[in-house]
């Protein structure tokens, strides 16, 4: 059956506002999903209906609505398939720096880690799938938030916090934002002992995907030198390139 362009604009905009309750870790209002969504308050109300109705959204005390259970199954069966896609790549990435390589995903306010493959060295990092960090302080959560604009960064810091996991951790707003700034500029990003004492990482961000994703390598201090840093920086970068054709492209590596 064909779809007529109203059901259409129906599809996209419960699109719209489920992807603001993924994003909102208090879970959000029907006025303030109108609001952040520009849609009139009625239209969000019929969406919000048809979504519980679904299992796609739930509506919890005070009239606030989260992701339901459906939504979230979703979720996590499109995490298992990114993460299948994204292992020649990950291989790839062992290959090219010796380390142990990740793919995360920023899922509202944390970062997630979907898949992983080990470094050959009998000393390496490992870190478990579906584990959830903080993104101030991780290489993967900050090439991710040097992906936004600055505000959104200070949204998700004033919901999420700045917890000091070691003496390393940045834990005040400004000098994330100029740490950010120099990811930009550079296209990686490092998390120098800021999540684990001894181990330094390495991430970009994942270009042009539709889900906010990030590619890692990460070791001990010893071995992820900022030399070797300056050296894998723009192999990674290079690999994520890669890896977003193949997500476009709807293919595996090649």
């Amino acid at each position: 059956m064909v779809a007529t362009p109203g059901g259409v604009r129906t599809i996209v905009r419960a699109g719209e506002v489920m992807e603001l309750l993924a994003d909102a870790r208090d879970g959000m209002t029907a006025g303030a999903l109108a609001t952040a969504a520009g849609l009139p308050l009625p239209t969000v109300h019929r969406l919000l209906r048809t979504l519980v109705a679904g299992g796609h959204a739930r509506q919890g005390p005070g009239r606030r609505y989260w992701p339901g259970p459906r939504w979230i199954r979703l979720g996590a069966v499109a995490g298992r398939a990114l993460g299948a896609t994204a292992q020649p790549f990950l291989a790839r990435m062992v290959e090219a720096t010796g380390e142990t390589a990740n793919l995360a995903l920023l899922e509202g306010d944390v970062v997630v880690y979907l898949a992983q493959a080990p470094s050959r060295h009998s000393v390496r990092m490992f870190t478990e799938i579906g584990r959830r960090v903080h993104p101030h302080c991780t290489g993967v959560g900050k090439a991710l938030l040097a992906g936004m604009e600055d505000e959104r960064v200070r949204e998700i810091v004033a919901r999420a916090g700045m917890e000091p996991m070691t003496d390393r951790t940045l834990t005040d707003l400004p000098a994330l934002l100029a740490d950010l700034a120099s990811v930009r500029a550079r296209g990686w990003a490092t998390d120098d002992g800021e999540q684990e004492v001894g181990v330094r990482c390495l991430a970009v961000r994942v270009p042009h995907a539709t889900l906010p994703v990030a590619l890692s390598v990460s070791g001990p201090e010893g071995r992820v030198t900022h030399e070797a840093i300056a050296r894998h920086g723009p192999v990674l970068a290079k690999i994520a390139s890669s890896y977003a054709r193949a997500l476009a492209d709807g293919r595996a590596a090649r």
